[in-house]
């Protein structure tokens, strides 16, 4: 009888039908949940002929070429670009009006007409159209391709299906004539040139075209967000959408994608347009939801971080957050296409810190379908960093709990052809269905303490700190795109609720943070957690310190001073033949206010200063440690941290050129050493761009990932454990360290660390050839070592098992271990081994 059932299975799987497998059942193996749900967003180009029977085959080869990572979700979304949002604002209420949609490459809206122009003009100056002959589709036709997907949808992978529509504020993806001609007043970004993006506060001219919202016109003076709001509420339920996504900033500010805005134009933050801003924001989301109360929305946000937008664009993003119907901005795709992946990891780190709920999304760029490229397959060339570092990601909330995205998309599955190249879904899933098993069940060895609710009361309790707001992301973007393994996020609120109820929670990790407000509930929390044996780092300027914080750093402010310094450092730094220049720029402008922290008591024999400042004669105190024997082996490092980076034009803060200006940021890595955790780069000068880390906790295994921009890098690690050993691999033991030149995309497990000073060791794992053994592994090249090894979450010492110099089957050979240090985490110990090791549980 089983056997026959299972034979029944796969007749109905091979015809077709449908077979309804919930996902907890299938990722029972996963760490964390299932995706609640996995979006695939699609233009209509696949549609490439207006014929009912073509569109249903369509639908159903979108579903059928995914179906083997959407069985592992509740429920499935498809993300339809129609157009660029024009589609809803041009509405009329009838089935029959003509649709314009995304049948171009290129930007359709300049002053050049579609396949027309001189033909040295780039597809930013012009487009053309997909096809010879594009299909013509009426609002009538979309309503049929809304439901059809949801129809063979639900045939293919036996989910529910939602569909939902997108509003763009830009020039791309279809012609425009509501906002480039009828409408301009709405027009204020200039992210594709002046004046052209939809601005969410806009206020509507009188316009006496009927609308389906507003059968008899446009008022004068109509807000933007009550007309998209009023128009999406008729669009959305007659079509049958389920949700609207805003998409490249709209609804957050006016300049999505620049490093300035409304208050920061490059040279000075206005801080009397602040609080007229921010009410303008809030305005666009309280009209826009008076008309279409509803329907989820989702948002991608901008390109940048939470205190950045709030600083430079007057982004609140704690009070759009108070809208509990609305999906937060994920990463941003744009690392891509410039290779800032602290950029990405930052502001995605920031926007997650606190949510709505506990739902957040991660969205992977595989194809783009307006402008001639395919992420995946070109600007990636098919490497996965952009898939392992930012799904290394853990946010902690106020119960201590790990969140993983709870949401998936992907930008987009067809090309800017419409074709659907099955190549791509068949490469991707691997490795985002790795990246879930892998994910964080626990805090990394860094945790960012992101002070979401500070920047958002000091942005208008005081005047003079939106250079600080605008800076500590800056800071820590370039602290990332250097080489800093930070990967774990919690807001200073969640914070106080973990550190109180488990205060044990962050044993294993050093928490890095700004300096917090005098007598807060914040500065107490901290305090207490490095006088009860907890390691910190704190960074930023220290001119709001209260007394008993800077008595913990023991720190003083005197006079400030900007502008070029001499850098000395106690740290070797990297390994090159060209060393860092000893030279710095801090700009007051950019770094949050000059330099103006010492140590207040320079004989203080528990504090060492680590690096200095100098100009002039003046000198300041750059980064020192401070380690007291009443601290139970706690340890703080203060970093005052200058931005190396600064506005030159263009969209991001241009980095200093690292071969004449000491790159800043760089410290916040090297005083990892003082906390055991050493990650250098050998390579051959400081032109060469240092590789992207991060390193997760996962089921206990340290999870190694990287994006080496120059593959002629080698990463030399230690750890406090010993040097980490990445399965699979060979080492060559330097100094104690583990040593690893590493392609431009790279993951690895590590769950064996060895303390020896040099040779050459390998790790690989073998099979288990033995019941009730799960995980096997061989380290070989051992010298007089201790090895340190850190079995799955659930092991005991009952489980685990040791052997020296043998081979199968495990007969012989058994030695002695320990359980190791509870400082360390949950290990096994075994000492003074040479030759080979192997280890089972």
């Amino acid at each position: 009888m089983k056997i026959k059932l299972t034979v029944a299975l796969i007749i109905l799987w091979q015809l077709g039908g449908p077979l309804q497998v919930k996902a907890q059942n299938t990722l029972s193996t996963l760490s964390g949940e299932p995706f609640q749900n996995i979006t695939l967003e699609v233009s209509l180009k696949p549609f490439k002929k207006n014929d009912k029977a073509y569109i249903r085959a369509v639908a159903k080869e979108i579903f059928t070429q995914w179906h083997s990572l959407l069985r592992h979700t509740d429920t499935v979304s498809i993300m339809l670009w129609t157009s660029d949002g024009s589609e809803i604002l041009d509405y009329k209420g009838q089935m029959s009006q003509p649709l314009e949609w995304s049948r171009y490459m290129g930007n359709p809206n300049t002053k050049h007409e579609v396949n027309a122009g001189p033909q040295e003009l780039s597809i930013h100056e012009r487009a053309y159209l997909y096809l010879e002959n594009p299909p013509e589709f009426t609002y009538g036709d979309l309503k049929f391709i809304v439901q059809t997907l949801k129809e063979e949808g639900k045939i293919v992978t036996g989910k529910h299906i939602r569909v939902g529509e997108t509003f763009d504020p830009g020039p791309e993806f279809a012609k425009s004539d509501f906002k480039y001609k009828k409408h301009r007043e709405i027009l204020g970004g200039s992210a594709m040139g002046h004046n052209s993006m939809v601005s969410c506060y806009a206020i509507l001219n009188a316009d006496s075209e009927s609308y389906a919202g507003f059968p008899k016109g446009i008022p004068a003076n109509t807000p933007f967000g009550t007309f998209l709001g009023r128009q999406s509420k008729h669009f959305l339920r007659d079509m049958g959408f389920d949700f609207l996504w805003l998409s490249n900033g709209f609804g957050f500010g006016v300049e999505g994608w620049s490093s300035t805005g409304a208050i920061f134009d490059g040279k000075q933050f206005d801080q009397k347009k602040l609080t007229a801003t921010k009410n303008k924001t809030g305005d666009f989301w309280k009209f826009f939801r008076a008309e279409c109360p509803d329907i989820q929305i989702q948002t991608r946000g901008t390109n940048l971080s939470t205190g950045a937008d709030l600083a430079r664009d007057g982004v609140d993003l704690r009070s759009i957050y108070k809208d509990k119907n609305i999906l937060p901005p994920p990463n941003s795709p744009w690392a891509a296409l410039d290779g800032d992946f602290g950029l990405e990891m930052a502001g995605y780190m920031s926007r997650m810190a606190e949510l709505p709920d506990e739902r957040y999304l991660f969205r992977f760029y595989t194809h783009d379908p307006w402008w001639l490229n395919s992420p995946w397959l070109d600007r990636y060339g098919r490497e996965p960093h952009d898939i392992y570092l930012p799904l290394s990601v853990a946010r902690i909330n106020k119960k201590g709990e790990v969140k993983n995205p709870s949401h998936l998309s992907f930008l987009t599955i067809d090309d800017s052809y419409g074709n659907m190249p099955t190549q791509v879904p068949d490469e991707v899933t691997p490795h985002i269905l790795k990246a879930r098993y892998d994910a964080p069940t626990a805090p990394g060895p860094l945790v960012w303490v992101y002070p979401f609710d500070e920047y958002h009361d000091w942005a208008y309790k005081y005047k003079d700190r939106l250079p600080e707001i605008y800076y500590g992301d800056w800071l820590i973007r370039q602290a990332i795109n250097n080489g800093l393994p930070l990967n774990t996020v919690i807001s200073t609120g969640s914070f106080q609720s973990v550190i109180r109820d488990k205060p044990a929670f962050f044993k294993e990790s050093v928490l890095v943070t700004i300096i917090p407000d005098p007598k807060s509930a914040q500065e107490k929390a901290l305090i207490k957690f490095v006088e009860g044996g907890g390691k910190l780092i704190i960074y930023g300027p220290a001119g709001h310190a209260g007394k008993a914080f800077r008595d913990l750093l023991n720190l003083k402010n005197t006079t400030s001073l900007e502008g070029k310094f001499t850098l000395a450092s106690s740290y070797p730094g990297d390994k090159m033949a060209t060393s860092y220049p000893e030279n710095i720029q801090h700009q007051a402008l950019f770094s949050g206010g000059g330099i103006a922290t010492t140590v207040e008591n320079p004989e203080d024999k528990n504090t060492k200063v680590l690096a200095q400042m100098s100009q002039t004669g003046q000198t300041r105190d750059a980064v020192w440690v401070r380690e007291l024997p009443a601290w139970q082996g706690g340890k703080v490092v203060y970093v005052r941290g200058t931005n190396s980076s600064k506005f030159t034009g263009g969209k991001l803060l241009t980095p200093d050129n690292p071969s004449e200006w000491f790159t800043g940021p760089l410290l916040l890595r090297y005083v990892l050493a003082e906390f055991g955790l050493n990650f250098t780069i050998e390579k051959d000068n400081p032109a060469v761009k240092n590789p992207v880390l991060t390193v997760s906790r996962s089921n206990n295994a340290f999870v190694f990932s990287g994006y080496n921009p120059h593959s002629t890098i080698t990463n030399h690690f230690k750890l406090p454990q010993g040097a980490p050993l990445l399965l699979g691999l060979e080492t060559r033991l330097k100094n104690s360290h583990s040593t690893y030149p590493m392609p431009t995309s790279w993951n690895r497990e590590s769950r064996i660390f060895v303390e020896q000073k040099d040779g050459l060791i390998s790790c690989k794992e073998l099979h288990s050839g033995e019941l009730g053994i799960s995980k096997r592994y061989r380290v070989n090249g051992l010298q007089n070592a201790t090895v340190r090894i850190y079995a799955d979450d659930k092991t005991t010492a009952a489980d685990f098992n040791a052997y020296l110099n043998t081979d199968y089957p495990w007969k012989k050979g058994k030695i002695a271990f320990k359980e190791g240090d509870p400082k360390l985490g949950k290990h096994f110990v075994v000492e003074n081994i040479t030759g080979s090791l192997v280890v089972s549980w």
